[in-house]
């Protein structure tokens, strides 16, 4: 593990948050130097500790992968006693992150503004479905259901495969980046005002955003995208090929780039054909080329085009199994896999952070934490004695 100041060093953060969106927003916090408490009920009630297998020593692969960096405590927050400890803790805190439905901390007797006026400076991060307002509000969000409702599977797949969601809960992860984002935007408000606000991240929202160009071509021109498989809407050709061996993708972004492709592939004469010669054209007459291509590239093994197209400069890329990603050699240059010691698994391997900074970098300090690890060291550190943390704990309060 690695030590340093981080920069968001002397920032604590209370994580009553669950799953994916919101751990994924507290581990970034905490990589980055911050304190993160992760808040848990007797017993454990992260889902995803049970979303195996695989495991480690009993924990399961999902709940390691977004919750290091963390202490961990249990707080029964529907009991009075639970209640005022956690209110202990958001008098000393710069940072809540939730992502209950809409209204339940509101239910607990801890509404965001209530703790607000227990603590001015707090922000607090809401990661819902639908977000804090709109006829939607109340319903819960899952990924699945978001990526949806929100388009983003309808142009994900090809014709043939139907719409298909992406491998990954990508909304999730994709809130979880913005959540932080507002914090980090909420907290350097604070340093000019002194008062911390509300983030209100819905993942409805974040999957509208992650339209993009798609959508802007909806906005724009009025264009309903359909599903293109792995090919692109605006550049051609932008897609995956069959190569002789296996399947392999180019990206050519432009009419300079085709040209070398054409030469590359011994067709010049595509470059110079009026249908092909620029993108706009290509666009038009997309089943045409692709065809032409289609014919040349299964003539050879996808390594030597790969080196061929390298060579001449146009993006390319096999497309790599997960064990090849992690054995590749820019992957382990780039420090993506670290290893943390493990109270009950002795170590475990984690995706490492792609956030790489030159004077503060990103420290792994904490492992995953087990179901309430640190409760006694976070209590002992609010002023509570030993018998009072046992009275506690034979009240089932954590």
């Amino acid at each position: 593990m690695s030590e340093g100041r981080g920069p968001l060093e002397g920032i604590r953060v209370v994580d009553v948050s669950r799953v994916l969106a919101g751990p994924f927003c507290t581990m970034i916090l905490g990589d980055l130097g911050a304190e993160v408490i992760k808040v848990e009920a007797p017993g454990g009630s992260d889902d995803t500790r049970g979303w195996g297998p695989p495991y480690a020593a009993g924990e399961s692969a999902y709940y390691l992968c977004t919750n290091r960096n963390k202490r961990g405590i249990t707080l029964d927050l529907k009991k009075e006693e639970g209640k005022r400890i956690f209110l202990r803790l958001i008098r000393e805190a710069d940072v809540l992150v939730e992502n209950f439905k809409v209204g339940t901390l509101a239910r607990m007797g801890l509404a965001p503004e209530r703790l607000r006026k227990i603590n001015p400076r707090l922000v607090v991060a809401e990661i819902t479905g639908f977000g804090q307002t709109g006829p939607l509000s109340s319903l819960p969000g899952y990924d699945f259901i978001i990526q949806a409702l929100g388009g983003l599977m309808s142009i994900t797949g090809s014709e043939e495969s139907g719409p298909m969601k992406v491998g990954v809960a990508i909304v999730d992860v994709l809130a979880g980046l913005y959540a932080a984002l507002g914090i980090l935007a909420a907290l350097h408000e604070r340093k000019r005002s002194g008062e911390g606000q509300i983030v209100d991240t819905a993942l409805l929202d974040v999957c509208v955003a992650s339209l993009v160009n798609v959508a802007s071509n909806y906005l724009v021109g009025g264009k309903v995208a359909k599903r293109l498989g792995n090919a692109h809407p605006n550049i051609v050709p932008y897609q995956s090929f069959r190569a002789a061996d296996q399947e392999m993708v180019i990206a050519v972004g432009n009419d300079r780039q085709f040209a070398k492709l054409a030469e590359v592939l011994g067709r010049p004469e595509l470059a110079k054909d009026e249908r092909f010669a620029t993108n706009p054209n290509r666009l038009s007459h997309r089943e045409e080329l692709t065809e032409a291509l289609q014919r040349v590239f299964e003539r050879r093994p996808a390594r030597e085009w790969i080196e061929r197209l390298q060579e001449a400069g146009i993006p390319c890329a096999p497309i790599q199994r997960i064990d090849q990603v992690f054995d590749h050699p820019q992957v382990r240059a780039r420090e993506m896999v670290v290893e943390m010691p493990h109270p009950s698994a002795e170590k475990v391997r984690l995706v490492g952070s792609p956030i790489k900074l030159s004077r503060t970098p990103v420290t792994y300090r904490r492992h995953p934490p087990l179901v309430g690890e640190h409760t006694r060291e976070i209590l002992r550190e609010l002023g509570y004695s030993e018998e009072e943390i046992e009275k506690l704990r034979r009240k089932r309060v954590i």
